[in-house]
């Protein structure tokens, strides 16, 4: 199997917003007390140009929590293939335990999702569409399914192009 290099987007070029997901308080007990600490997952997208990313940070205060966490998904960013405003076609994407099924859905359904899954849509630009998050409910392992469902996406130049067709022969 060859092995193929991702290209890695540049996250100057792009209009980004980012969005929390989810901030966790970790306390860890030591021989002197306990240490608090804060762990923040967040997503930052561009949904006018279809560019989505996730990141986590930790840090003693949850604003440099979010703050190392946007600079985390800045470097880990995604293009999403759409059609208009929705998926092209059905997917599920999975990590750990967890798994996402993206279905396309037709002008004026909205985002039918849990609150997850919807930060990610919403980053990436997507208007229309149903999911169902299946298994781990786990924010971390619900984002990276939702983001391993969006790199399955294809649009149909890629597809014509595998099956060694043209797009007007599909």
């Amino acid at each position: 199997m060859p092995f193929t290099t991702k290209k890695r987007l540049e996250a100057g070029q792009y209009n980004l917003k980012d969005q929390v997901v989810a901030i966790n308080r970790v306390t860890k007990v030591v021989k002197g007390g306990k240490n608090l600490s804060f762990a923040a997952l967040v997503v930052v997208g561009d949904p006018g140009s279809a560019v989505v990313g996730y990141g986590a940070g930790k840090a003693k205060e949850v604003p440099q929590a979010i703050r190392k966490g946007i600079e985390a998904a800045k470097k880990n960013l995604l293009k999403v293939n759409l059609t208009q405003t929705t998926i092209p076609h059905q997917v599920l994407g999975h990590f750990g335990a967890g798994s996402v099924l993206l279905k396309p859905a037709p002008e004026g359904t909205g985002i039918i999702a849990g609150k997850t899954v919807r930060a990610v849509m919403t980053s990436a630009g997507v208007q229309n569409v149903l999911t169902k998050s299946l298994g781990s409910a786990n924010p971390h392992n619900v984002v990276k399914a939702t983001f391993d469902a969006l790199a399955q996406l294809r649009n149909k130049a890629d597809v014509a192009a595998l099956r060694g067709k043209t797009v007007e022969e599909m």
